[in-house]
């Protein structure tokens, strides 16, 4: 038995050296952001995206304006992908019920789920315009429940993107800014003379984008780390190179630092799509940007068996995985870390980043090993309660709180379990001392 390498990325030691580059960079600005509002916001906007309107949350007629600049096509392809998207959340949304329990005679305990109650969507569009994470956020959200949901996007070209803005006004947010990058997540979290702060922010993003999460994490709850797009490709010799290289290479455009992974039993198969990614960058029209991001962080490794393959993609549990294998349900039986499965040559990580309505927010850098993606339930917050009809119940909790609250020192706590005793069980109890226990039955 053996994992064998046929490439690998960069190592380590350097990604950590480029997570503490980007780190410092985003420390200070939300720091700008903190101190000066606006006015840090409007100069970071006109550096980084040579955008500095009026203002920068878009009018209804603005909205108007650049919907109609879309073909009736291009319409109804949105609205097509967010009911698939809508459909989906909602079915989720169902499974999540309150609930209220009688847990013994007189005794009440429920919960509630609420939504958050007021979020910042994050909607990436710099290099490309990515209309389909509105749906992912802004959209979800709405499902949710959201009371107040904000949007915001970076210009496309020096201007609002139609196609982006549409998917988020369809998708119901309240508040649509023409904003990115770290300025936009930033201004969401914490609030400037303009932009009311918010509860939670969600969306993906590139490394600036993910650090500005993890920093602002706290402050405000976010969805996940969800930072340069991952994949795997878990491959055995019932597919061939060229859906492998293509799959592959389909995620590395996404920017310079995009890890490509295939995991397969085959040499021979791991051979050919080195070749073929090699064919293939010749001709992809993003090739300046994949070829980076394969170069730097693209692997290939072999295994000797499918348990081998399991233990690899589990260790890097990666935010997409595409399985196309014999077996590909005992992978999804047996897999425990990732971020989203793609089962099947039929199915690829392109169905869910854009139309088939699960959530292509996904987390990244293993953070799969303890959270899944974005989805309806994280805009929801599970509040419990309970109350105590009876006397006879409250003197019983009552009994057993004081004797638990004086075994662990708390007089105090004790206390509010004993006025309780005395009040509705008309116990003679000392002050500060445990209940006696009454054999009662429960």
């Amino acid at each position: 038995m053996s994992i064998t390498y046929l490439k690998r990325g960069k190592p380590e030691a350097e990604r950590a050296e480029d997570d503490a580059k980007t780190r410092q960079i985003v420390e200070a600005t939300l720091k700008d952001i903190e101190t000066r509002g606006d006015a840090a916001v409007r100069e970071l906007s006109e550096k980084f995206d040579g955008y500095t309107p009026d203002a920068f949350r878009l009018t209804q007629a603005q909205i108007d304006d650049l919907i109609s600049q879309l073909s009736e096509r291009e319409l109804e392809d949105i609205k097509f992908a967010q009911a698939q998207v809508r459909t989906f959340a909602q079915a989720q949304r169902d499974s999540m019920t309150d609930i209220e329990v009688e847990t013994m005679p007189g005794v009440i305990l429920g919960h509630k789920n609420i939504p958050v109650q007021s979020v910042g969507c994050y909607v990436p569009g710099g290099k490309f315009p990515m209309v389909a994470s509105a749906h992912m956020s802004v959209a979800t959200a709405s499902v949710a429940g959201v009371p107040r949901i904000i949007a915001c996007t970076p210009p496309f070209g020096g201007k609002p993107n139609p196609a982006v803005i549409a998917a988020m006004h369809l998708g119901g947010a309240h508040e649509i800014y023409v904003l990115g990058g770290i300025q936009a997540v930033g201004a969401m979290a914490l609030g400037t003379e303009t932009i009311e702060p918010v509860h939670m922010l969600v969306g993906p993003g590139n490394a600036f984008v993910a650090e500005a999460k993890r920093q602002l994490f706290g402050r405000v709850g976010i969805d996940l780390f969800a930072g340069p797009t991952e994949t795997m490709v878990i491959a055995d010799d019932t597919v061939d190179a060229e859906i492998c290289a293509t799959d592959l290479l389909g995620q590395a455009e996404h920017g310079y630092n995009s890890p490509a992974v295939l995991v397969t039993n085959s040499e021979k198969l791991a051979r050919e799509t080195l070749a073929e990614i090699d064919r293939l960058l010749e001709i992809l029209p993003t090739r300046d940007t994949a070829s980076v991001s394969w170069a730097n962080y693209g692997e290939v490794i072999v295994c000797d068996t499918y348990e081998e393959m399991l233990e690899v993609a589990d260790d890097i549990a990666s935010e997409h995985v595409q399985v196309m294998t014999d077996r590909d349900d005992w992978f999804l039986e047996h897999m425990t870390c990732y971020g989203a499965l793609f089962l099947g040559p039929r199915t690829n990580v392109s169905n869910g980043d854009k139309i088939i309505g699960t959530n292509h927010t996904l987390p990244t850098k293993k953070a799969g090993r303890y959270t899944g993606g974005l989805w309806v339930g994280k805009y929801l917050k599970t509040h419990s309660y309970q109350k105590i009809l009876t006397d006879e119940a409250a003197t019983l909790i009552g009994e057993y709180g004081s004797r638990l609250c004086i075994l662990e020192g708390f007089v105090g706590h004790a206390e509010q379990c004993n006025v309780r005793v005395r009040r509705y069980g008309g116990v003679n109890l000392p002050y500060g001392e445990a209940a006696p226990y009454r054999e009662r039955k429960l």
